[in-house]
């Protein structure tokens, strides 16, 4: 009795632990969201002369009020929307189909094409970008829609994995039952396999909308006109501001600008993973399935 009594407060202690831990660990993730969402309400000085000083009494909207008067955010916001919409479905429409193809036809080639696929996510973006430059210029399509979409929506490799190793965990007898019944191929992927892996699929789109409101280094390459710069970009243009005080009167208006604006554009991925939380967390799971 008393060692069932110890093993029992052992595992309390442990989980109490680990609890206050991750505590502590998110505690330490979140506290730079939250100071900079916080110094956006503050007075434009104060954030330069006591950055952790915390009077709710001086809190407004002025940082606000200036951000929108010197930067076109809503610009950035209908840009990012247009290339999130189109290329994420590209991307959500591809990637099961050829994760498809991989997990559950057999045709020549197959491990080889599917390895070539798994090696380009090791090419770094970097070694891309002037190839893709280059070709972007060839189409005259810099300061486009079509530049910011297209290149981006056939990089695929990572998507293309996941999906394949979702859709290797569906039964191929359910698949044959469809095929006795007289469905053609397309109409068990999309009647059969898609309701299967729906939270699979759904993991995938959180982190797609993720990696496309986030994306800036292609966006900032291609876009040279303020009319196409996506959110991102805009952000960036606003932190090199603060050095050159083109943007505002001074160093702590600038500041108080980029808070503002940072904070803004944090809502629309908060809301979001709130929504989603639970389908991505369903997603992850899925996609952690060994095909």
């Amino acid at each position: 009795m008393t060692v069932t009594y110890e093993s029992r407060g052992s595992r309390i202690r442990n989980v109490l632990g680990s609890q206050a831990f991750m505590v502590v660990l998110t505690l330490l993730f979140l506290s730079p969201v939250v100071w900079a969402v916080v110094s956006s309400f503050k007075p434009a000085i104060d954030i330069i002369r006591d950055p952790l000083g915390f009077d709710p009494t001086t809190f407004n909207l002025d940082n606000f009020t200036a951000m929108f008067g010197d930067v076109p955010l809503a610009t950035g916001f209908l840009n990012t929307g247009i290339v999130l919409v189109l290329k994420g479905s590209m991307i959500l429409f591809l990637a099961p189909l050829a994760g498809y193809a991989f997990a559950k036809y057999e045709f020549p080639l197959k491990n080889v094409l599917f390895g070539t696929v798994l090696v380009t996510l090791t090419l770094p973006i970097v070694v891309l970008i002037i190839p893709l430059l280059l070709e972007m210029k060839e189409f005259n399509w810099i300061n486009t829609y079509q530049a910011l979409v297209l290149p981006d929506s056939f990089n695929l490799a990572f998507a293309i994995f996941w999906m394949r190793q979702v859709i290797s965990s569906v039964p191929d007898e359910l698949l044959d039952a469809a095929r006795v019944d007289g469905a053609g191929e397309f109409g068990i992927f999309w009647r059969i396999v898609l309701p299967v892996i729906r939270p699979g699929l759904a993991g995938l789109a959180v982190l797609t909308v993720m990696n496309i409101y986030n994306d800036f280094v292609w966006p900032v390459v291609v876009t040279t006109s303020d009319s196409m710069q996506t959110l991102q970009v805009m952000l960036s243009t606003l932190a090199q501001n603060i050095a050159g005080n083109t943007v505002g009167t001074d160093y702590a208006t600038i500041t108080g600008e980029l808070l503002a604006a940072s904070s803004i554009a944090l809502i629309p991925l908060l809301v979001i993973f709130i929504v989603l939380q639970k389908h991505f967390i369903n997603g992850i799971l899925a996609g952690s399935v060994k095909g």
